[in-house]
């Protein structure tokens, strides 16, 4: 099967069988997925046992995808949100405890004035969109996004259910962020992790390495639309516009921007499968590590139709097992990207493609590739 597609990169030896799921999402992915270009990257305890890539960077298929090749991973950039926060829990510039309005006094406004950082992580702050349609070049305009956001109520009572904020969270995260520390999140992360191939507003001399996508064919399911649904996901401004555009790579939207390789991701999360450690420098206490990874609230989530578990900005495996079989954290990103950390195998591992799903979570094509990887642990 693997003589069919040409494979690049490193595949242990006893992960053969990842080699081949890793080919059939090519040739004969689940409900028919087949893929353009995607990159597959696993490490254990910090070295890389499968990493693989195959395909084209662009749709007329005459760039190949490389090692270097980035990829929009649109929410799975929010496991990297829920770090870089952590990084700041750790150094004693925020508390998840603490609430937001501390740091930003305008937040308080209509009721939030009790939501923390920890609530307002795990999307309980009742700000999933905007309660007012509004023109998507309003995002365009970070400041107005956030007095907007700092002026509106709640759509539910904060701290009482989730409810996913697929494009607000990161606008608001970066926001407390800069206050806490004097750095946006995308400064941050070429600051403190500058050997990791990731990127939370990319500068133009990169974009020449960004894959084309291919976008889902059908819309994703949501249940039952309300009015809570209908801003998160479903108003003309409920996202930016121009997306893929220079103007958009450039934007800082930690949420939903995020470029990047899949062994980058994969590194990152290894923080959290390492105890907090990555390539030996410690990056996370394991007292900060347990605030970023357990649960703050678990049940129906008022946005997307699931029953979710969150930590401080990661999904918990636990119900939704889209991660494995074992204890694990990690996030979904629009169209199928993954990263994900299993603590009890120190394993981390990260999925990015250029065919995009209609799926919010648990796309078929990783969730095959890690169950063959868990096969052959």
């Amino acid at each position: 099967m693997t003589d069919q597609i040409d494979i690049h990169g490193v595949c242990a030896p006893g992960f053969e069988a990842v080699r081949e799921a890793f080919a059939a999402n090519f040739t004969a992915a689940p409900e028919g997925l087949d893929e353009q270009a995607a990159r597959f990257s696993v490490l254990v305890e910090g070295e890389a046992v499968v990493d693989l890539w195959a395909g084209y960077a662009d749709t007329a298929r005459t760039i190949p995808f490389t090692d270097t090749t980035l990829a929009p991973v649109f929410s799975t950039g929010k496991a990297v949100m829920a770090i870089l926060m952590a990084t700041a829990v750790e150094a004693g510039q925020v508390d998840y405890d603490q609430p937001v309005a501390d740091l930003w006094p305008e937040f308080g406004a209509a009721g939030k004035q009790a939501v923390t950082v920890a609530q307002l992580m795990s999307h309980q702050a009742g700000l999933p969109g905007f309660s007012e349609a509004v023109d998507p070049a309003l995002w365009f305009d970070p400041q107005a996004v956030l007095a907007r956001l700092a002026a509106q109520a709640p759509m539910w009572a904060p701290g009482t259910a989730s409810g996913y904020h697929p494009v607000t969270v990161g606008y608001l995260a970066n926001e407390v962020y800069r206050r806490a520390t004097g750095r946006t999140m995308g400064q941050a992360l070429r600051q403190d992790f500058a050997d990791l191939d990731l990127w939370i507003g990319l500068p133009e001399s990169e974009h020449g390495r960004v894959a084309q996508m291919r976008k889902p064919t059908a819309a994703p399911s949501l249940g039952t639309i309300d009015p809570i649904k209908q801003a998160a996901f479903l108003d003309r401004g409920s996202a930016p516009g121009g997306r893929g555009s220079a103007e958009w790579r450039k934007m800082e939207i930690p949420s939903a921007n995020l470029h990047g390789t899949a062994l980058g991701l994969a590194r990152i999360l290894g923080v959290a499968a390492n105890g907090g450690a990555l390539d030996g420098r410690s990056v996370l206490s394991a007292s900060t590590l347990e605030q970023l990874t357990r649960e703050r609230i678990h049940g129906p989530d008022k946005v997307l139709p699931y029953t979710i578990s969150w930590a401080a900005g990661l999904m918990r495996n636990d119900g939704l097992g889209v991660f494995g079989p074992d204890e694990a954290w990690g996030h979904y990103g629009w169209g199928g990207s993954m990263a994900m950390a299993d603590p009890s195998r120190r394993l981390s591992a990260a999925y990015v493609m250029t065919r995009q799903s209609p799926h919010l979570i648990g796309d078929p094509r990783p969730r095959r590739l890690l169950e063959a990887l868990y096969a052959a642990l």
